[in-house]
């Protein structure tokens, strides 16, 4: 618990004396998941040392917690010019919570109704937590990138196309271990089809065409049609519900 602490502090510290960047971001969360197992196998006697669910679901609550927490201090570093600025970074940031809660919901029903921990569903796990991790600092790239925002866009469309196919994959692990027709499996396939939906949007809003095909706002300004690709999967839940 003590290098937990100690890993939290200095974050805090670095926090603090304004110097937040993708460095300081990766080696916070590397700290955190290193200092967080490290106590976790302490605590166990050499006969217990295995990965449970119940570890797993912690420390997955850990990183998408600090996901979120993260993402808001991105509005804190920022200083609208004027209030239809400030709308529009709540519009952004809005973006990113609702895809991080949707991720979420998804990930704790799924491991609620999960019986086994395989080695499977842990490397699901370990490659969902480190996309979790960075979809912040991508998100974040939009506002101060030096690379192009077409590139951060690609980046980031593949960071979440990534995690709602690591999530259709978790749900077929629920449906094999459920054995016959029911009313839970139904659910489960529904959700496993709905999670590859949104994850085949984000992969191919990813495709180069996608950001030269884009809708003129104005004069001056256009919206790339992979943005609007983006809000599609946010919306198939909603629509369906009417349908």
């Amino acid at each position: 618990m003590k290098t937990l602490k100690c890993a939290i502090n200095q974050f805090d510290l670095r926090l603090k004396a304004q110097n937040f960047s993708m460095l300081t971001y990766i080696v916070f969360i590397t700290d955190l998941l290193l200092a967080t197992f490290m106590a976790e196998e302490n605590e166990q006697t050499p006969s217990r040392r295995l990965i449970t669910k119940g570890r797993l679901e912690s420390l997955s609550d850990l990183i998408f917690g600090l996901a979120l927490s993260i993402g808001a201090l991105t509005l804190i570093g920022t200083t609208p010019k004027n209030f239809g600025s400030l709308l529009v970074s709540i519009a952004y940031f809005a973006f990113t919570f609702l895809i991080l809660i949707s991720v979420w919901r998804s990930y704790t029903g799924t491991m609620t109704n999960l019986k086994k921990v395989t080695p499977q569903v842990i490397n699901l796990n370990t490659v969902l937590l480190f996309l979790v991790s960075i979809e912040p600092f991508l998100f974040n790239e939009f506002n101060a990138t030096n690379i192009g925002t077409q590139n951060v866009s690609l980046l980031y469309a593949l960071d979440l196309g990534g995690l709602f196919a690591i999530q259709s994959f978790l749900s077929s692990s629920v449906l094999v271990e459920l054995s016959g027709p029911c009313e839970l499996s139904e659910d489960f396939t529904h959700s496993r089809n709905m999670q590859a939906v949104a994850a085949a949007f984000f992969f191919i809003s990813a495709l180069p065409f996608f950001w030269t095909l884009a809708i003129p706002l104005s004069s001056s300004s256009s919206l790339p049609a992979r943005f609007i690709l983006w809000i599609i999967p946010l919306l198939l839940h909603p629509i369906e519900r009417l349908f």
